[in-house]
């Protein structure tokens, strides 16, 4: 071994009950594999759509709009309170699309990522939380829509 070569990394050995006395250490270990597998699920989301980013606008946009026009105007279910109807459904459809979406995204990473998993070694939990990622995107983007719709109708 000459002076320029790196040094080889010490062997990962694995051992019965180390992975649950470690995991959360070696959750944190693998915190970069957590960020380039979130990174990729948010590139993947927003690049490869036609709409792009404004995909994240539109479903819930709509969904509001229909909701408000089926159960605010149709059916004339009260919004109780001061708030405007668009408003009141807007903010109760976010944690409802939050929710919804991290559990899709999760279950579809950790089928999709089945090969993955099965054959190298870091903390299972690192793949859907990487998901869930992308709803917390979408998330973020929909909290300022309705901070804006907030705004429109001065609440």
């Amino acid at each position: 071994m000459t002076t320029a070569d790196p040094p080889t990394p010490a062997p990962l050995i694995l051992e019965a009950g180390r992975t649950d006395r470690h995991y959360w250490r070696d959750v944190w270990r693998y915190r970069e594999l957590f960020l380039i597998l979130a990174w990729r699920d948010v590139a993947v989301r927003y690049k490869q759509t036609v709409i792009g980013i404004a995909w994240a606008l539109v479903r819930p946009f709509l969904t509001m709009i229909v909701f408000t026009i089926v159960f605010g105007r149709l059916a004339r279910l009260p919004s109780d309170g001061g708030a405007p109807y668009p408003v009141m459904v807007f903010a109760g459809m976010l944690p409802w699309f939050l929710f919804s979406t991290i559990l899709t995204e999760a279950s579809n990473s950790l089928v999709g990522g089945a090969n993955l998993i099965s054959k190298v070694y870091f903390p299972r939990l690192i793949v859907p939380c990487s998901a869930a990622v992308v709803a917390l995107v979408d998330f973020a983007i929909n909290l300022s829509l309705l901070c804006g719709l907030m705004l429109w109708y001065g609440f």
